[in-house]
């Protein structure tokens, strides 16, 4: 069998504020290196049978289809609309050896100015089926090309608890596992029950249940390796009830004014958080070019210990003993400031976290402003930032 060529997912953002505990909104994941497929863990093996067609453009400009708005043009784009339209689509372009391209939502990832030399296969499938009990809660099946703040606004609709403060994240559904999407002291690991991809290795479907997911901070088993599977669908198993999980995140906490650990109804904590992403750029405004984003450019870093946090950072001690701190803290100690451009690229007027398209702004400009951030971090604090988007055919 031929190596396959690794799927982009498009993970939106890491959302991070200057003070306060971390966030993080990472909805999708676009990655297009070559890589070996990792060995599996246990999961549930269906056989899939059978071939659909699907809607086929060449030449497509990319830009078109991320937030950034940035990106050249791909050899062909396939847009699947179901479960076989996007397994036929990946597994003929494995067979032909041809790179593949898998793009969600377009949220968080940079496309190079060359665009991708290859297939993008975006995707479109719809559906969520629900099994609902007082005992069990809510299981909600949902399908890849799902937008996800729609998912959310349906769970609190419906009162199924723990996705509200996930409200406004740009993408897809099928995207959240695989960068475990999180906000305001929450994320998808905590809700997620299972995954079901397609496995390009083995050419089956597999059910992966969440123990064998990988989630870690930003990460999972899917992003650590990007050429094996392809997200279907998404099973969260979500409590029943009008009140939010508990309230986590200091900053929504004031909002809300309740104190941290306590709940609130849902609906409130959702209009809470879309009011402080909005006063960030990070709610989708055509309008607004601080919202032409790939959402928080950088990860909040993992130190070993606390003596390599600078003096007046936030810290916030993890399970593992190591320490998070603020991205969003050292750019703007490294004398970085909200506005800052190189060409059409500039550090967002709201958020200095979020890298913007003024309105043309090419990959290689935003490449460039990014590298300037990151140089400028590590001079300052020693500490290198890692990038939260996907590049595809640019590096940074």
């Amino acid at each position: 069998m031929t190596t396959p060529h690794p799927p982009a997912t498009d993970t939106p953002a890491t959302d991070a504020s200057a003070t306060g505990d971390p966030v993080t909104d990472a909805p999708a994941t676009d990655a297009s290196t070559i890589g070996t497929p990792a060995t599996d863990a246990p999961a549930t093996v269906t056989p899939v049978a059978g071939a659909a067609g699907a809607a086929v453009a060449k030449d497509v400009r990319l830009a078109d289809f991320t937030t950034l708005r940035i990106g050249g043009p791909a050899d062909q784009l396939i847009e699947v609309t179901t479960e076989q339209e996007l397994i036929d689509a990946v597994r003929e372009a494995d067979a032909a050896a041809q790179p593949v391209l898998l793009l969600s939502g377009g949220s968080n990832v940079v496309i190079g100015d060359e665009g991708f030399r290859g297939t993008v296969v975006k995707i479109a499938t719809r559906g969520i089926r629900v099994d609902a009990d007082a005992c069990s809660g809510a299981m909600i099946h949902v399908q890849a090309g799902e937008d996800w703040d729609a998912v959310v606004q349906r769970a609190i609709a419906e009162e199924w608890s723990g996705l509200e403060s996930m409200s406004g994240i740009p993408g897809l559904a099928g995207s959240t596992p695989v960068q475990n999407v999180g906000a305001y002291g929450h994320e998808v690991a905590e809700t997620i029950a299972s995954v079901r991809v397609w496995d390009r290795v083995d050419n089956a479907v597999r059910t992966i249940f969440a123990a064998n997911c990988g989630f870690t901070y930003r990460n999972s088993r899917f992003k650590a390796d990007p050429s094996r599977y392809a997200v279907l669908e998404v099973a969260f198993q979500l409590p029943l009830g009008d009140l939010s999980a508990p309230i986590g995140y200091a900053e929504l906490a004031r909002t809300l004014d309740v104190e941290p650990g306590s709940r609130a109804p849902m609906t409130e904590v959702r209009e809470a958080v879309l009011a402080l992403r909005r006063s960030k750029g990070m709610v989708l405004d055509p309008e607004d070019h601080d919202t032409w984003s790939a959402g928080s450019f950088f990860t909040n870093p993992l130190l070993d210990t606390t003596a390599e946090v600078p003096a007046g950072a936030p810290q916030w001690p993890q399970p593992d003993g190591r320490v998070k701190t603020s991205a969003a803290w050292l750019i703007e100690h490294a004398g970085i400031p909200k506005g800052f451009s190189i060409g059409d690229a500039a550090v967002s007027t709201k958020h200095t976290l979020a890298l913007t398209n003024r309105g043309n702004a090419t990959s290689k400009e935003l490449l460039a402003l990014a590298t300037h951030v990151r140089t400028q971090v590590h001079h300052a604090f020693n500490i290198t930032l890692v990038n939260e988007p996907v590049l595809v055919n640019c590096s940074l």
